[in-house]
């Protein structure tokens, strides 16, 4: 395949031509008045004309997802545009719905979450960046209740909370290590109660889950009202709604709520809302925006984080489970680079031609499709193309995934936008048409939070079992008496394998799960398990992207991916 130059994001970005927002939204048929502008490409949709939406039939909705992420990169996101254009030109009414880029990956090592090449949404430095604010409000929304919390201890601590057993830590949307572990309150009783507390970014913010989750503004004050913030020293639970919070905080959510309308570089339509991480949180883009997609669009096509391990699942047994939806198809994304990888190749090998190890890596591709299949859901196995890939090893994948009778279609969508992703359309379109499959969750509301999680570790992992140690197993009992055992399970884990070192690639075998720390995200509903080394406050690379990111002479942004 001859290579082909492509620009750089943001210079792709820089000479895009984008519509007005009203025309849009036109193609949806949104009226003008149902919108609130930020500027002249970005817009809000009511949450009044949300609701009249609703009556309307759902179309159907596509799931991306990915084999387990190397640094040779899949393209998970840029192939979720690429697919949503595709379907367009095709004379379909797709729509892309995908998350909020945070700004931590952003400055740090990661990069955006806007797409990329010519399958990107716009305006790409916006949506990069401050956006619509809605971050900044749930950063915002979940700092006041940390400053109720010590404003109530403070003032008397009515309520007896132990300060000694806060959970409720501070936020900020930035990776900084140094804030991981702090100290609060020194300088004298004028400064409040002397307590060790710490920082989580604000995309792991039980805020944010809770926020992706509701349906409207009285879900979203009731499920910030069950917010347990600490306990009394009879181990009693303290929630937001005893410190008369949620209230205040669903006004600072209030206008963040209502999903954000942009478009793609071909001037389809897009909701960009909500973005939790997949590895310590649910990963996916909210609930509203999500079925609002689904009513006004014939296809919707969104993404879970990470691979499927993590970002499918939790969308597949936490959000589908909640929100009552069914994917009516899954697209896998891999690359032939990265089944390399997990077939044991060096990075610095992947441009030579090595059909044995694409064949050694595609255990892992084959995984994650059983994994599929156990919900029963037809899949599409998606080939993000590089110029370096051969017609022999693309062979050894069509063939593997022919015998497990699913389809794997090349895609250059990231070089050619929709144009190149239009036979993966054509699969989907003939996938999600299948009716003899209907979706079934992992496991159900009544199985015991423990089994959930082994269920999780051995069905979808892999994994031997599960283990932790003496205290951890008490939590989850005490978890289990207290009426939280219907709760889902989020499981925290390296996005890197399928176990819990990020080293062990393809599909590694026989080996266990310690689940180290169990949070409880009372108003989110579900149960955090921890494992490995996971870190809810990422730290900056040595060289982060900031250094690289500054405004030309005109004012314009540079170095921005």
């Amino acid at each position: 395949m001859a290579a082909k130059i492509v620009p750089s994001d943001i210079d792709i970005a820089h000479q895009a031509t984008m519509l007005p927002i009203d025309q849009i939204a036109a193609k949806l048929k949104i009226p003008v008045d149902a919108l609130e502008h930020y500027g002249k490409y970005k817009a809000k949709v009511g949450l009044s004309f949300y609701q009249e939406q609703l009556k309307k039939p759902a179309g159907k909705l596509v799931l991306v997802t990915a084999i387990s992420p190397t640094p040779a990169g899949e393209g998970k996101t840029t192939t979720t545009v690429g697919l949503g254009d595709a379907l367009n030109r095709l004379g379909k009414r797709a729509i892309v719905c995908i998350r909020e880029p945070s700004l931590g990956p952003s400055f740090g090592v990661k990069g955006g979450a806007a797409g990329g090449g010519y399958a990107q949404v716009m305006p790409m430095e916006d949506i990069n960046l401050h956006f619509t604010g809605d971050f900044h409000a749930i950063t915002s929304a979940h700092n006041l209740l940390s400053a109720m919390v010590d404003n109530h201890l403070t003032h008397g601590n009515a309520l007896g909370l132990d300060p000694n057993r806060v959970v409720w830590k501070r936020v900020m949307d930035m990776n900084d290590r140094a804030l991981r572990e702090i100290v609060l309150g020194l300088g004298g009783v004028a400064n409040g109660t002397v307590r060790q507390s710490g920082f989580d970014i604000t995309v792991a913010s039980e805020v944010m889950a809770i926020f992706c989750l509701s349906q409207n503004l009285k879900e979203l004050r009731e499920r910030l009202g069950r917010i347990v913030i600490g306990y009394t020293r009879e181990k009693k639970p303290v929630t937001a709604a005893d410190l008369k919070a949620n209230g205040a905080m669903a006004v600072l959510l209030r206008d963040a709520l209502a999903p954000n309308l942009v478009q793609t570089l071909e001037n389809n339509p897009a909701f960009v809302h909500g973005g939790p991480f997949a590895n310590i949180a649910h990963g996916c883009n909210s609930v509203l925006a999500t079925k609002l997609s689904m009513s006004l669009g014939e296809y919707t096509v969104t993404e879970a984080g990470f691979g499927a391990d993590l970002g499918a699942q939790k969308f597949l047994d936490i959000k589908c489970r909640f929100a009552g939806l069914a994917p009516d198809a899954v697209v896998i994304v891999a690359t032939v680079r990265a089944l390399k990888m997990h077939g044991g190749v060096d990075k610095k090998e992947l441009k030579t031609e090595n059909v044995a190890a694409v064949e050694r890596g595609l255990v892992n591709l084959e995984k994650h499709l059983e994994n599929i299949a156990g919900y029963n859901l037809p899949a599409v196995v998606a080939i993000n193309r590089f110029t370096s890939d051969t017609d022999a090893e693309f062979a050894v994948i069509e063939a593997r995934c022919a015998k497990l009778g699913v389809k794997a279609v090349p895609a250059t969508h990231w070089a050619d936008g929709g144009a190149g992703a239009e036979a993966l359309a054509h699969a989907v379109i003939e996938a999600t048409s299948k009716k003899d499959k209907k979706f079934q969750l992992l496991y159900p509301d009544d199985m015991p939070l423990w089994e959930k999680a082994r269920t999780i570790a051995q069905k979808i992992y892999g994994a031997k079992d599960i283990s932790a140690s003496a205290s951890v197993k008490t939590k989850f009992e005490d978890l289990q008496k207290a009426g939280y055992g219907k709760f889902p399970i989020c499981m925290a884990k390296t996005q890197y394998s399928f176990s819990t070192d990020p080293t062990l690639r393809g599909r590694p075998t026989g080996f266990n799960v310690e689940i180290r720390e169990v949070r409880l995200s009372a108003g989110a509903g579900f149960i955090v398990c921890l494992t490995g080394e996971i870190m809810t406050m990422p730290g900056l690379p040595k060289v982060p992207a900031a250094e690289a990111i500054d405004l030309d002479d005109a004012g314009q942004i540079v170095g921005l991916f």
